[in-house]
C-alpha cells in the first residue's frame, strides 16, 4: 500500500469537500487504488481535523475493548464506520476483522495477543522450560475468560440479539456426550 504525504491527503480533502468531484473521480484523477481511501481521509479530516491525516502509531487494542467495539455494534446497530468514528478507530477494517476473529473463534480469539511474544525482551533459549500456572492460576484465567463472555451474552440477551445461538447449541450437544 502506497504511503501518502498529509499535505497530499489534505489536499484531496479539501477538493472533496469544496464538491467540484466525488470519491470515486478523486481516486480516478490522482491515481489512488480505492476510493475508500478517500472516504476514510475524509472521516479522520472530519473527527479529527489535520491531525487525523498525520501517521499514526500502531495502535493495540485490549481483547476487552475489542469486544466493547462488537457489543457496540450489536446493541446500536451502528455501522462500521459509524463505530470507528465513535471509538477513535481510524480503519474500519481493523473492526471487520474483529468481527470475523470473533465469530470464527469467539471471545477466545479476541482476548488472545496478536502474533508472537509481546514482551520486548527476547526469549533466552538458556530457558525451553514454557511457563507453567498452578491449577489454581488456570482456573482464576478461566473464569475472568467466562465472565467476560456471559457479560457479553447478557448485554446482547437484554437486547434481543443472539450472536452465538448455533455456536451455543454445539458447545452444549458435544459437552453432553
Amino acid at each position: 500500500m502506497a504511503k501518502y504525504s498529509p499535505e497530499f491527503k489534505l489536499r484531496i480533502v479539501n477538493e472533496y469537500l469544496q464538491g467540484t468531484l466525488g470519491y470515486r473521480s478523486l481516486a480516478k484523477k490522482y491515481q489512488i487504488p480505492s476510493q475508500s481511501q478517500i472516504e476514510t481521509w475524509v472521516r479522520q479530516y472530519k473527527q479529527e481535523g489535520k491531525n487525523g491525516l498525520q501517521p499514526k502509531e500502531k495502535q493495540v487494542y485490549t481483547g476487552e475493548f475489542k469486544l466493547n467495539v462488537l457489543n457496540y455494534i450489536k446493541t446500536t446497530g451502528a455501522s462500521y464506520s459509524q463505530t470507528a468514528i465513535h471509538f477513535g478507530i481510524s480503519d474500519i477494517g481493523t473492526i471487520a476483522n474483529w468481527n470475523a476473529t470473533f465469530l470464527k473463534g469467539g471471545v477466545e480469539a479476541l482476548l488472545k495477543p496478536k502474533g508472537g511474544s509481546q514482551s520486548p525482551m527476547p526469549k533466552l533459549k538458556a530457558s525451553k522450560q514454557p511457563k507453567t500456572l498452578t491449577r489454581e492460576q488456570q482456573l482464576e484465567e478461566e473464569i475472568k475468560l467466562l465472565r467476560i463472555e456471559n457479560e457479553y451474552l447478557k448485554k446482547c440477551h437484554a437486547h434481543g440479539i443472539t450472536p452465538w445461538n448455533q455456536r451455543i447449541k454445539s458447545r452444549q450437544e458435544s459437552s453432553k456426550n
